[in-house]
């Protein structure tokens, strides 16, 4: 059998265009569903009625019934979708991994070639300027500017945005087109937990959550299409439709996806509606996301990069009189399918897995390496491997081959900043250099298939925390480090909880257990350095701060804290330095200036301090302490006028009650709330 099974001749027989586009450019529309499975589609054989508006949409579209993914993740999966590309050559495995400028994408061809470009993304996962740094390229408007919650912010305003504010946006663009052909992203994040669909579906789905999640993102895509239809652009246009990934919902253990590549979160509902298409055809041939690239620049008339590793899905009739290619179920036909996940690795130094889909068999390479046949077998419950040596031995010399001819170079390891950090736990994910380090990686570990209850228990704490239930956290953060006691994050969590609670004493066992195992874990240095200042250890928090900013030396906030901590122990000289450094990142970093103000005045040199203090009183005109410590500097330069109006905007604020941000005992909450 050829190693390279997914061969162009195997499937560019495998669907044909009903006709060629009146237009050489027609518009394209594509809608990518997060977290959504294929067994939940009208279209793929559900009875569940949820997706009414899709299954219209499949009667005018070529539909894969097997199709799949080759990430389990959001991020790693779209840049497969958009590049064409597969995980080991892009090097978006995992969240927060930079999507390189010579990759091909297909927005940026597009863009090239004449199109208006824009992107609508419904979550932080898809943000270029946190999580997805790279994917705005070739794009005239990326939609996305989300963030943490702030307070008195839910969910829906900070980390995502439901799929009507996403289809809102959408069409108030689309409706200031001109005539031309556009390139139309739209991403819905509402089926990713937690699941909480808006009503009338929560009432009406109150026992199938993440049903009623579906059925409702359903109703918005059919929103999207009858205002594509209004614009009498429907028929002409050329529409795909898929899922990034499925959801596991316990199936085979794994809660939500992520780590497995059975078929629960691996396949996903593919479609492409041509241009002037009218009936349906239904596809059996294997096929990945990876193909969706080129098949979209094949149906645009727009040739295919040769770096794209996918294959177009696409044979056009040689003449326009010619009929369409009649589909057939010939498993000679059908090339097997490969999928990665590098997420239980690269959080928790577990193996990394390979997927390996042939028309028959399901081949997973593992410590314990799996085999199903599903043909019989499609819920990959009764595992081969053991009887079925000879099978398992050829299966996984086709995936290591097939690994070893679409790898790239070497990417670079990601470093991943604090606010990446932060968003990827907001989202329920653990950072990507928790679980292993850079200089000890290599794809051994542990089977995940032993340790997916940890995953989902420390899922569970993780969505605690970021839901300000700190308290809930705490025992489950305690069971995951007696299940996994190597489990960086459930320690850095925990310790976090704890800081939360105000147990300071506390925070510092889960926090150096940290420190001591993962030297490297810049963010486990700080938390233990806030512990330990809280707890009035400040000797040896800077140490933790020092070891933090030489790991992470281009945070303002790391080198802010150390410089609070050189000031409390009299070392006058390094903190003016730290707070320098600070504020040549950050400029705006109001404590900053504060603080080095004061710092200045203390040394009497108000003429350093004079600039710096003005930048806090214009950066927070309310702060009490920004105008007293201007005033103190006016009046030691003899500027008695300037002294009297800063003291008396001081007193006017306090007796008005300003801020008193920059008191020495509030430090280290003011820079917590910047």
């Amino acid at each position: 059998m050829c190693v390279l099974l997914l061969a162009e001749c195997a499937l560019a027989t495998a669907w044909t265009s009903p006709r060629r586009s009146a237009s050489p450019r027609p518009d394209i529309v594509l809608i990518t569903l997060d977290t959504t499975r294929a067994d939940r589609m009208g279209f793929l054989g559900s009875e569940r009625g949820l997706t009414p508006s899709l299954d219209a949409l499949a009667r005018h579209s070529v539909v894969f019934s097997r199709a799949y993914a080759q990430v389990p993740l959001t991020t790693p999966s779209h840049a497969t979708i958009l590049t064409g590309t597969y995980p080991q050559l892009n090097h978006v495995q995992y969240m927060g991994d930079s999507l390189g400028k010579a990759l091909p994408f297909l927005p940026d061809i597009l863009h090239r070639n004449g199109y208006r470009t824009a992107a609508f993304v419904g979550a932080l996962a898809l943000d270029p300027k946190s999580i997805a740094p790279g994917f705005e390229r070739g794009f005239d408007i990326y939609d996305a500017g989300f963030h943490r919650p702030r307070p008195g912010q839910d969910h829906y305003h900070s980390l995502e945005r439901r799929a009507d504010e996403v289809v809102s946006r959408a069409l108030a663009w689309l409706n200031k087109q001109p005539a031309g052909p556009f390139f139309l992203w739209v991403h819905f994040y509402d089926p990713h937990d937690p699941y909480d669909p808006p009503e009338p579906y929560k009432t009406r789905y109150k026992a199938e959550p993440y049903d009623g999640e579906i059925a409702y993102t359903d109703a918005a895509v059919a929103k999207l299409l009858a205002a594509l239809r209004s614009r009498r652009t429907f028929d002409a246009s050329l529409i795909a439709v898929m899922a990034d990934h499925g959801e596991g919902l316990g199936e085979h253990g794994e809660d939500h996806h992520g780590i497995f590549l059975y078929d629960e979160t691996v396949q996903v509902p593919l479609l492409f509606k041509l241009p002037g298409q009218q009936d349906a055809k239904r596809v059996t041939t294997q096929v990945g996301l990876v193909d969706v690239a080129p098949t979209i620049l094949r149906a645009v008339n727009l040739p295919v990069p040769a770096t794209m590793q996918g294959k177009s899905l696409l044979s056009f009739p040689k003449s326009d009189h010619s009929r369409a290619v009649e589909m057939g179920n010939d498993s000679n036909s059908q090339g097997p399918v490969y999928a990665e996940s590098d997420y239980g690795h690269r959080s928790f130094g577990w193996s990394t897995l390979r997927a390996w889909r042939t028309a028959k068999y399901l081949y997973i390479e593992a410590p314990e390496r799996e085999l199903y046949d599903q043909s019989v077998d499609p819920k990959a419950a009764h595992n081969l491997a053991p009887n079925s040596k000879a099978v398992a031995d050829t299966a996984a010399a086709q995936v290591a081959e097939f690994y070893r001819k679409t790898k790239g170079d070497a990417g670079e390891t990601t470093k991943l900043s604090f606010a990446q950090t932060e968003s990827l736990h907001a989202l329920g994910y653990v950072s990507a250099d928790a679980g292993i380090s850079s200089e000890a990686r290599n794809e051994s570990g542990p089977d995940p298939k032993q340790k997916i209850a940890v995953a989902n228990l420390l899922h569970e704490g993780l969505l605690d925390m970021e839901n300000e239930q700190y308290q809930e956290a705490v025992p489950i953060l305690e069971q995951v480090l007696k299940q996994e006691p190597n489990a960086p994050a459930a320690s850095l969590q925990l310790g976090r909880a704890y800081m939360s609670l105000k147990e300071y004493q506390k925070a510092i066992a889960p926090l150096r257990n940290l420190v001591d195992k993962r030297p490297d874990n810049t963010l486990g240095r700080y938390e233990l350095g806030c512990a330990l200042v809280k707890t009035g250890h400040w000797d040896e928090a800077s140490q933790h701060f020092e070891a933090a900013v030489s790991q992470m030396p281009g945070s303002s906030m790391l080198h802010f804290y150390l410089a609070l901590v050189y000031r409390q122990t009299s070392r006058v000289a390094e903190a003016a330095k730290e707070f320098q450094i600070a504020l040549r990142l950050e400029p705006d970093n109001f404590p900053a200036n504060l603080f080095l103000g004061q710092l200045y005045i203390a040394q009497h040199q108000a003429a350093e301090a004079l600039p710096y203090l003005r930048n806090a009183a214009r950066l927070h005109p309310d702060s009490i302490d920004a105008h007293g410590s201007l005033a103190n500097a006016y009046w030691e330069l003899g500027q008695e006028a300037n002294a009297r109006r800063e003291l008396g905007e001081a007193e006017s604020l306090r007796s008005r009650g300003g801020s008193r941000l920059g008191t020495p005992t509030g430090e280290t909450d003011v820079a917590t709330q910047q």
